[in-house]
C-alpha cells in the first residue's frame, strides 16, 4: 500500500504486570475506556485515523498505527485518553514497505 504522503506513527505502549489491566483494577478502568476515548478525541488532536491497534497480552505491550499530524499530537492524545497513564510510550515515524523500495530505485 503506497502512500504520496507519509505521516505514519507506530506507537508502542508497554506496561508492567502489576499495571496490566489484567491485574489493577484501575488501570483496568482507564483501559476499557480507552477506544472510546480515543474516538472521541482524535480529530482534536489532529490525528487522522487509527489504522490499526494491536495488543501482546502476555509482553504487556500495545502496538497502535496511527495517521497523524506529528509526534506531538500522538502524545497529547496520549495522555489525554490516559494511555500514558499506566504506559510507557514511544512514538516512531513509520514508511510503506514500497515508499522505502521506491526510493532505493529512484
Amino acid at each position: 500500500m503506497k502512500s504520496d504522503k507519509n505521516s505514519l506513527f507506530g506507537v508502542f505502549a508497554t506496561h508492567s504486570p502489576e499495571s496490566c489491566p489484567l491485574n489493577n483494577e484501575t488501570s483496568k478502568k482507564i483501559f476499557k475506556e480507552i477506544q472510546n476515548k480515543i474516538n472521541t478525541n482524535i480529530s482534536r488532536f489532529n490525528v487522522k485515523r487509527v489504522v490499526a491497534f494491536y495488543m501482546s497480552v502476555l509482553e504487556h505491550q500495545w502496538i497502535i498505527i496511527l495517521d497523524a499530524e506529528n509526534a506531538h499530537a500522538i502524545e497529547e492524545l496520549s495522555i489525554a485518553v490516559g494511555i500514558s497513564s499506566f504506559n510507557t510510550v514511544k512514538i516512531v515515524p513509520l514508511r510503506y514497505f514500497d515508499d522505502v523500495i521506491a526510493k532505493l530505485e529512484s
